[in-house]
């Protein structure tokens, strides 16, 4: 058989999750049960081995079981697990506070509320932008994505199937375009006046500025397909916000923690939100998610207005600091940056040779590659991107896919050049196989991605 082993034990737990698991906790890759995982390798329970290059959807950023990372956790668990910080104080909780408001873009007093997941922590950015400007309309972008909280789900707009049959919505949402240099609705000249004419355009057609709360925006448009906006598009888009008196939440669950080569990506497009959300890396897997604000937008509400009583828990506290530690000490940063050029590099190479690879893009260890139907017209390949995907699966590489029809590259930050090397031979193996007509149809109705 080609690829993995897998035998009657693999098809057991799956069969057993299929009959006890709800299927909104599950989008469709491969049939892979994970054992051990140590650094950029995963070991499935039959022993096979795989470079790991989703890092379970950019959370593990410091590589799998950092010792790091594990000796933290351990020191914790035999002092305490656990006290709500509602009624009581510990340290772990205050010392990651103060880390984030020393690490997040912007020279001013901040505050912190830590939350469970990315999704709560979006939430908690909409209430405290109602709650301070007193105002009730929030913007997002089309093809954003936020969370599946109400709230969160409310302000995404990546799909419809995300919301079917969940509404009605949080009222007061309105989107705009975000701006695409590969498929958006505007050429390369008039990209920027195009999709700041959109925003500009709403607020004196539909919604009076002086109304608005917030607009919340992902630095780079990541489930979207990693779209990368230009830096003159964010800075206007900036300046309308402040000259209106409109909160600006940058939505950082996907970007931050050095995944693009910066601790937050709003370093790179020099914008300092007044409102910056967290999550995923933040603990390198340990569940903790947070909002970093200006001090008066947390001093307008009052508890509980965002009260969870595991959020800010004492263990992912210490591993969300040594995970802080680890990218700043261990270079893990520069290191996205090296790697990322290198596997950029390397698909940009692969464009002469497949006609199929439409676009690549990306900061950092945060790549999208848009696999195509036809380079001029654009046309996505949604079935070639999922057997792409399979094909590199049965040779040791764990690969996924988002928007449909682009590859999502986005392996831990300690990932090495010789693991770059190999993973990216097979990528290449795999799309050649795929041209080939090699990958059977049949795996289509096993591999769906997002």
């Amino acid at each position: 058989m080609y690829g993995p082993i897998i035998t009657q034990k693999t098809k057991n737990i799956i069969e057993k999750e299929r009959k006890y698991l709800s299927y909104t906790t599950r989008v469709p890759y491969y049939p892979l049960v994970v054992d051990y995982a140590k650094g950029c390798i995963i070991k499935d329970i039959e022993g096979n081995e795989f470079i790991d290059f989703l890092s379970s959807a950019a959370v593990i950023n410091t590589g799998h079981n950092h010792p790091r990372i594990v000796n933290a956790i351990k020191k914790q668990i035999d002092k305490f697990i656990h006290y709500t910080p509602a009624y009581m104080y510990h340290k772990p909780h205050t010392d990651l506070a103060e880390k984030l408001t020393e690490i997040t873009p912007g020279n001013f007093d901040k505050r912190v509320a830590f939350g469970l997941s990315g999704s709560s922590s979006v939430d908690g950015a909409i209430k405290a932008a109602r709650c301070f400007t007193k105002r009730p309309k929030i913007v997002s972008f089309l093809r954003s994505y936020h969370g599946t909280t109400m709230g969160a789900i409310s302000v995404s707009g990546y799909n419809i199937g995300m919301k079917k049959n969940l509404g009605p919505m949080m009222p007061d949402v309105h989107f705009i375009p975000y701006p695409d240099s590969y498929r958006g609705q505007y050429n390369n000249e008039d990209l920027i006046s195009g999709y700041i004419g959109s925003f500009k355009e709403l607020l004196t057609t539909i919604l009076p500025p002086e109304e608005i709360a917030a607009v919340i925006y992902e630095p780079i448009q990541g489930d979207a397909g990693v779209i990368v906006p230009p830096i003159e598009y964010c800075k206007e888009l900036n300046r309308i916000c402040k000259e209106h008196g409109i909160l600006l939440i940058a939505d950082e669950i996907q970007t931050g923690f050095g995944r693009t080569g910066r601790m937050f990506a709003s370093e790179h497009f020099d914008i300092e939100p007044d409102i910056l959300v967290f999550g995923k890396a933040v603990a390198s897997g340990m569940p903790l998610s947070g909002i970093v604000a200006k001090k008066e937008i947390f001093e307008s509400w009052n508890a509980p207005a965002h009260f969870f009583n595991t959020a800010g828990n004492p263990i992912s506290c210490v591993s969300a600091i040594e995970t802080i530690d680890i990218i700043k000490e261990e270079g893990l940063m520069e290191n996205a940056v090296q790697r990322g050029k290198y596997i950029q590099d390397r698909f940009r190479a692969l464009m002469d040779k497949f006609d199929c690879i439409g676009d690549v893009r990306g900061k950092g260890l945060l790549i999208g590659v848009d696999i195509v139907k036809d380079p001029i017209t654009k046309e996505r390949d949604i079935n070639k991107t999922a057997k792409i995907c399979w094909r590199c699966w049965e040779k040791g590489l764990i690969l996924a896919f988002f928007s449909g029809s682009v590859l999502r590259v986005a392996p831990p930050l300690t990932l090495n050049q010789g693991e770059a090397e190999r993973a990216m031979d097979i990528i290449e193996e795999s799309i050649y196989e795929t041209e080939q007509g090699m990958v059977s149809d049949e795996v289509l109705k096993e591999i769906k991605g997002w």
